[in-house]
This record gives C-alpha cells, structure tokens and sequence, in this order.
C-alpha cells in the first residue's frame, strides 16, 4: 500500500492511512480517553470532516510534498475541526489556530481587509513550515513537535532541559507539559487510530475522493467578492467558504491577487476576469466631495480604505476641495454572517484606539445612522448590540460601537451581551446568528428542551466565545 502512487488511491483516506508514520499511542491511557470520547460523539466527526472536504486534499499533498507524517493533516480536527473562521480565546484564529505574533513570524500578513491565518493555502504552508522546524528544534521528535505547535517552544525546551537535568527520560510521555498540552498529543493520536480502523471503533468515515476541489486563480487586481463569485457562477457563501481569509466585501488592494475557486468554475472565472477592466472588477462610482469630507470619513462611508480612495484617484495629497468629483468604491454588499464576524473582531482590536467604544443615543438616531457615521457595517453594530438592524432606539441609550470590553484591556472573546428576542425567533436561528450552539444557548439561560421563546425575552450571548465543535 505504501508504494502506490497518490493518484491510484480514489479515497483520500486512504491515501493519508498509507502516509501514517506516528506511534498510535496504543496503552496510553489519555489516547484512550480521547478514543471514547470521539467514539461517543460521531456527529463531531461527521461535521469536521464535512467541512475538510474542501480542504483536505491540498493538505496531503503538501504533506507528502515535504515527507511529513500524514497524521498532520488531523491536527486541524483537534484545532478547529476544520473550521477556517474558528476563534479562540487567545485570538487564534483559522483552520491551525495561528495567534497573531506566531502568525507574523511565519509570513502570515493579517491587515484591515485580509487576514492570512485564514488563507487555506497560505496558512497551511506557515503550519507545515512551523512544524517542521520544530521537528527540527527537537531532534526528530515529533511528538515533543506537536506539543510544542500547542504550547510553544519555550515552554518544550525548559521541560526538556529539566528532565536531562535529573536523567529521566526526554520524550512527550515524560517530560512535564500543562494540561491543555498533554491532552492535545494525545487527541491526535486518537484521531489517527479511528481514521486508520473506524470500524473498530463502531464508526464509519463516508469517503472523500482523492481529488483536488478547488484551483488558484489570478484576479489580476483588487476585486470585488460578490461580483467574483457571479462570473464563476457560484454563490458569495460558496467563494467565502474556499477564501475565508477575506473578511470585507473586496480583495486586499495589496494582494494577494488570487482566489480559490472551485475545479468546475476555475476556467470559466478566469475567461470573464481578463474581460473586466480594474475599475469594473471593483465596482467604482462617482461621489461630490461636500463641505466637512475628508478622506478618513470617506473610507468610513464607502468600506474602504484611505489607500484605496488615494490610490483611484491618483492623489498626491490628501486635501479634498468641495464640489470635486473623486472616485469611490460603490459595490459594497451584504456579507454572510461569519465574515461580518471576523470583520467585527478586526475593527474591535484595530479601531478601538481611535473611536468612541460607545455612542449615546439622540433624538432621529437608528443603527442605520449610527453604522454609516462610524464606518460599520449595520449588522456588526446590531450584533455587537444584541439587537436586529430595524430594532428601534431611545434617547439616551448607550450603542457599543466595538467590539472590545471598554479600558479593561480584556480580550473581546470574553465579552457577554444580550439579544432581544424578536416575534418567529428559535434557539436554533439565534445559535447560527451568534456562531455558537444550541446547547450552549441553552446552557447560558437555564433553558430546557420544552422551554420556549417570547418576543422581548433577554437572552444571554458569549459573542466571542469558541468551541471546537
């Protein structure tokens, strides 16, 4: 089995089983725990590897590209379960949960409109890149690899140096790791002794073909996403899903120029691309400056970027005359819900130096006015508030215009709000809506099976808050 060529395999597992080279971990008691639990809860599977489909392929490909164990193409089941908008606590982020400064130091660019731990190609690169000097720091270890991709090298290096230190062992099962760490190896061993026998375990994998599902395509400059996705024939969600690393309505101006596309709409999206001149891929209109316009609020007012609005209009300088004509982005649309999310945590962290964290209500103030005076996108202002973009507001009340918790310097990820139930609301809407699930809704508000909702009940939200489920 080893020696045949990947394109003789038509199941991708099992073109990843003949690449496994890691001990099962067979006798450990924690590996054990993790099979049960796996075991116990199939429908995590099921939805982990629904989502891998997508991604799977061009994961073992670099794998085997680079001759590493093919159990690393798992590792994003225990990070994110293949979820490419999974958020942590410790603002990781993507399918390998990259943290920003780890994420910097691997190449990852991360700016207002692109962030690279998303990227499927990119950060699966900074991941392999990652391990394998880690593989490397640690003298072919790949366990003692692993654990350190959790809690870092240093950490790694003092529990080795200590046990040198008093002649016990160096390898993963005796070196001494936090909780989180020591579960972690042992999760992805788990992992790889279900993928290798699932029906030992009482489990069945339903086949992925081992075939690529998506190409990279140029998009030669900025683009916009909604438009993209029509010429490829394909809906935004769709394009989204295979480009999660674009969290606004457009490429980044600055590249990179490319996106991923499905197979069956690669060609036919690079045939209608080239036919498109710059300002038609992007969708520029025509706006008169007016008295108190500067390029900051207009950047705010279009969703875009002073660099942009410089950049279309070949400015030398900033200063804008009243009466002239500049051109602006006019394509902005709607974005699908985990998008507006991941942008909403970028301008928590980003923008919360330079506004307000709340607005007071006045009198003719509504979230529509309120998000076009501060740049945002209305449904980020509603959600940030708990409330639908057409909920009416008093005077005086307190509007959260970021996502960050006020001077506390506490991450975003631990915030609470509470969302207004409104007539035809289910738990179930409101789970998809916040990104998180029913039971844990459930959970927070002391809910049952029979109970039911009523418009006006409060309900409380951890927004930020991230579950490998």
């Amino acid at each position: 089995m080893p020696g045949l060529a990947p394109a003789l395999y038509g199941d991708l597992f099992d073109r990843m089983r003949a690449g496994f080279t890691l001990e099962d971990g067979a006798g450990q008691r924690a590996v054990d725990q993790q099979l049960r639990w796996y075991a116990n809860n199939p429908e995590y599977l099921q939805r982990a590897f629904g989502r891998a489909e997508l991604y799977l392929y061009q994961i073992v490909t670099e794998l085997e590209r680079r001759g590493m164990p093919r159990e690393l193409a798992l590792l994003p089941v225990v990070e994110s379960a293949f979820e490419p908008y999974a958020y942590s606590r410790a603002r990781a982020s993507g399918l390998w949960q990259f943290v920003p400064g780890t994420a910097s130091r691997f190449g990852l660019k991360q700016d207002w409109w692109y962030d690279g731990r998303r990227d499927i190609v990119e950060s699966t690169r900074a991941a392999l890149d990652y391990l394998q000097s880690l593989h490397d720091r640690f003298n072919g270890d790949w366990l003692l690899a692993i654990a350190a991709y959790n809690c870092g090298e240093a950490l790694i290096d003092r529990a080795v140096a200590m046990n040198r230190a008093t002649g016990h062992p160096v390898d993963f099962w005796n070196v001494w790791l936090p909780g989180e760490t020591r579960a972690y190896v042992p999760k992805l061993l788990a992992m790889k002794r279900l993928v290798m026998d699932p029906a030992a375990f009482g489990l069945e994998f339903s086949p992925i073909p081992n075939q690529p599902y998506f190409a990279r395509v140029g998009t030669l400059s900025q683009v916009n996403l909604k438009l993209a996705a029509e010429i490829a024939g394909i809906t935004p969600e769709e394009l989204y899903e295979l480009n999660p690393a674009f969290h606004r309505w457009a490429t980044d101006p600055g590249g990179p120029h490319y996106l991923l596309m499905p197979i069956d709409a690669a060609d036919v999206f690079t045939e209608n691309i080239e036919q498109l001149s710059a300002d038609q891929r992007l969708g520029v209109s025509h706006y008169t400056v007016r008295r108190g316009d500067s390029l900051a609020s207009l950047a705010r007012k279009f969703h875009t970027t002073v660099n942009v609005i410089r950049e279309l209009n070949d400015m030398a300088s900033g200063a804008l005359t009243v009466g002239n004509d500049v051109r602006v982005p006019s394509a902005v649309t709607e974005l699908p819900e985990k998008v507006m999310l991941a942008a909403a945590r970028v301008d928590g962290h980003g923008r919360s130096a330079r506004r307000p964290h709340v607005q007071i209500v006045r009198r003719g103030d509504s979230l529509w006015t309120i998000a076009r005076h501060n740049g945002m996108n209305v449904n980020t202002l509603a959600r940030l508030n708990g409330m639908h973009p057409d909920d009416a507001l008093r005077a005086g009340q307190r509007i959260k215009l970021t996502a960050a918790s006020g001077g506390s310097g506490r991450s975003a990820s631990r915030r609470r709000l509470y969302y207004t139930v409104r007539e035809g609301d289910t738990v179930s809407q409101i789970a998809r809506l916040f990104q998180c699930s029913v039971p844990q809704i459930m959970a927070w508000n002391g809910l049952s099976s029979h109970s039911g909702l009523h418009a006006g009940q409060k309900l409380r939200i951890h927004l930020h808050s991230h579950h490998k489920t």
